[in-house]
């Protein structure tokens, strides 16, 4: 068991591993505004988290804060274009910063930027919009001008989730009317659909597994459902725990090794203050 040494009293937008001393060092969170207290994106050591520290010496404290206020998406690149560099999703702009030199750039939007990822080989950044856009920033261009903008793909619905695939021709995104696509972007053609999934305005995650073959979503009814990632076809429903709520949606994880290098394929589902864990085959 280990204890929560960060407490916040404001709400936490997005939340993702940022990799500034080696990988997945830190974590990145963007904190709503409080009162007279800016939105901000900070930077956590995950030292904290870790119940490895001798008796009577302090554990790290916070690395450092960014005055961003109304963030509701963030990603961390792992890409050498942009090094050392995160990324927030605001209302109708995209904003990109290196935390060593403190430089900043803005690209405008039409639309809130509810979901990024940064490709991992190629130069661009993933971004969803709540009109239903996907468009990718080539981080090798400026913010002037409108040659940045390298791919567009659209949805009928807000995008809540984008995911690249490792071979990073395809793009996984699902929405707010429950639908989940395959996307081709060479051709920015649909090539696949994700039957099932209930969504009608929830932010909720998708979980991508390509060594397991399988595709992961919790929807609105509380409904946790596995696909194969290969042919779409729906292979697992499972129910919740409790009673289903808009309060108490299900969180999951998916592990290919879970407890150790030895252990067997498994899901955790977390609903309330419960801890479920599946075995999956």
């Amino acid at each position: 068991m280990h204890e929560n040494l960060y407490f916040t009293n404001r709400k936490v937008n997005s939340v993702c591993w940022a990799s500034l001393n080696h990988l997945d060092s830190h974590i990145l969170l963007c904190l709503m505004g409080l009162a007279e207290t800016p939105g901000c994106a900070t930077l956590l050591p995950a030292s904290l988290f870790v119940n490895s520290h001798p008796a009577g010496i302090d554990r790290p404290g916070m690395l450092c804060s960014f005055r961003i206020p109304g963030a509701w998406s963030c990603a961390w690149s792992l890409n050498i274009q942009a090094n050392n560099c995160f990324s927030t999703g605001l209302s109708r702009r995209v904003l990109l910063t290196n935390v060593v030199t403190g430089h900043r750039q803005s690209f405008g939007t039409n639309s809130d930027v509810l979901a990024q990822q940064f490709a991992l080989m190629a130069p661009l950044l993933f971004n969803g919009c709540r009109s239903g856009e996907i468009f990718a920033i080539d981080l090798r261009c400026g913010n002037q001008g409108k040659g940045w903008k390298a791919t567009r793909l659209f949805h009928d619905s807000a995008v809540t989730s984008v995911r690249i695939l490792q071979v990073e021709q395809y793009l996984m995104a699902s929405d707010m009317a429950g639908k989940i696509k395959l996307w081709d972007l060479r051709t920015t053609k649909c090539v696949r659909q994700y039957e099932g999934h209930v969504n009608e305005y929830a932010y909720l995650p998708l979980h991508v597994h390509e060594e397991e073959g399988i595709l992961v979503a919790v929807g609105q009814d509380c409904y946790t459902r596995i696909w194969s990632l290969h042919d779409a076809r729906l292979l697992r429903t499972i129910p919740s725990p409790y009673p289903a709520s808009k309060a108490d949606i299900p969180s999951v994880a998916f592990s290919s090794r879970l407890g150790g290098s030895r252990g067997a394929p498994g899901l955790l589902m977390a609903v309330g203050q419960d801890l479920y864990c599946y075995s999956y085959s």
